[in-house]
């Protein structure tokens, strides 16, 4: 990991928790695994104000480029939160499998992550920043 471990933005992490705790009955089996561990990452994360936050580190409206560490797949999407999740739009949920697994990692860093068909290994490619999350 670029930074060592995951970094989040402060007023990111306090949206995370509230969302967190107002999800927390609605979760799937499978998700509740993906938050947990996302839950877990979070406990040990470096939590930065907005003035401090590297430029390419995955939060909330990055546009983030990864590929299978094989490089048999490129996926481009933008991390956004669940209300505003759309697929045909490549506008992923944070709360959703890919979501949990590339938030807080930055460009270069490898994820191993597990996912609803098994194990995968990502590679952060690119992190652009393009909104900033609502105070």
């Amino acid at each position: 990991m670029k930074y060592g471990q995951i970094i989040i933005e402060e007023n990111e992490f306090l949206i995370l928790e509230n969302l967190f705790k107002l999800k927390k009955e609605e979760h799937s089996k499978t998700a509740k695994n993906h938050i947990l561990k996302l839950l877990y990452e979070l406990k040990n994360a470096v939590i930065l104000p907005e003035s401090e936050m590297p430029k390419d580190v995955i939060r909330l409206n990055s546009q983030v480029q990864i590929s299978s560490k094989d490089n048999l797949w490129i996926k481009i999407f933008e991390l956004v939160l669940p209300h505003q999740s759309n697929v045909a739009e490549n506008k992923i949920s944070l709360l959703l499998p890919m979501g949990t697994a590339v938030l807080g990692y930055a460009k270069g860093d490898d994820i191993l992550w597990e996912f609803p068909s098994g194990l995968k290994e990502l590679k952060v490619i690119d992190v652009q920043q393009f909104l900033k999350v609502l105070k």
